[in-house]
């Protein structure tokens, strides 16, 4: 895979009825000097989103249904050519000019991917802003490292290794935060550039309530998958805790070890040892990448 990549950037851009904005993105996004080529995944569009970008001049892959955001992207990263990947929305939210500063940012402190992080202004709404908050302080305390934009659209990342991921990848929203917190857990270089985000023109396919809970979701999924013990040992602590203070109240007013004290406490003790078991299987299916790597 990597023999065949170029030097360069290549831009994957999902859309979905985006015709109003996706040729001046792809203007914009071929004027940068290191970008080689666009590529626009249109997912079934009802609108002239695809031929407004072929004729701005993007390579267009059109799904002929709508199979999601996440799902786009890895049909678009998967026909990529160059040794960078540039992932960015179509909503002309992003400037593509940015890149610039995350290639070289890249490539002077050896990061495999860097994120473009918003700031407060960037953020749609505070309900959005709040959201955002807790995602990053979860998915920092998963990871052990501070992740200051889970959810940004707009990255630069070296495609071989963006591939490895594909499968792990869901074909929603939450690709963002998949990627960003498997990176971490897979030892990948993650670094961060401050953007200004402009507010998106047209109506957001984002809804907060439902796909917020999914981000949610897809965080303790792959908390779970890449470090178990992060998510089983604070709920075997809590059994424990309840379990020994239910037992000492009942043995100090009622001078018995009650039937609920031994529950809470075997719950934590089968907690632990899910988590412990699961950690070992972890271990086993990273040393199985490994060597299948190699």
């Amino acid at each position: 895979m990597t023999g065949r990549l170029r030097e360069g950037v290549s831009i994957v851009i999902p859309a979905k009825n985006e015709e109003a904005t996706i040729a001046g993105v792809v203007e914009s996004a071929l004027s940068v000097p290191e970008v080689v080529e666009v590529i626009v995944v249109d997912d079934g569009s009802t609108d002239g989103t695809a031929k407004n970008a072929e004729a701005a001049g993007a390579k267009v892959i059109s799904n002929p249904y709508s199979i999601g955001n996440g799902a786009a992207v890895k049909v678009g990263a998967g026909q990529a050519t160059c040794r960078w990947l540039a992932l960015m929305d179509a909503d002309g939210q992003h400037n593509p000019h940015h890149l610039t500063e995350l290639l070289q940012l890249a490539n002077v402190k050896g990061y495999d991917m860097v994120v473009g992080a918003r700031n407060a202004k960037g953020q749609a709404n505070v309900l959005r802003f709040f959201a955002n908050w807790l995602y990053n302080t979860l998915s920092s305390y998963v990871t052990e490292q501070r992740i200051r934009d889970l959810t940004s659209g707009f990255r630069l990342i070296k495609t071989d290794l963006f591939l490895q991921f594909l499968p792990l990848l869901p074909n929603k929203f939450s690709y963002p935060t998949t990627i960003t917190m498997a990176f971490f857990r897979a030892g990948y270089a993650v670094g961060y550039h401050d953007i200004e985000v402009k507010k998106r023109e047209g109506k957001s396919h984002i809804r907060v309530i439902k796909d917020g809970m999914r981000f949610f979701l897809i965080i303790f999924k792959v908390a779970i998958l890449y470090s178990p013990l992060k998510i089983f040992v604070p709920f075997s602590a809590l059994f424990f805790c309840l379990g020994t203070m239910y037992a000492a109240y009942t043995l100090f007013f009622m001078g018995r070890f009650t039937n609920m004290s031994a529950l809470l406490l075997s719950t934590s003790l089968l907690i632990f040892l899910i988590g412990l078991v699961s950690e070992q299987i972890t271990s086993l299916v990273y040393m199985a990448m490994k060597s299948k790597k190699e």
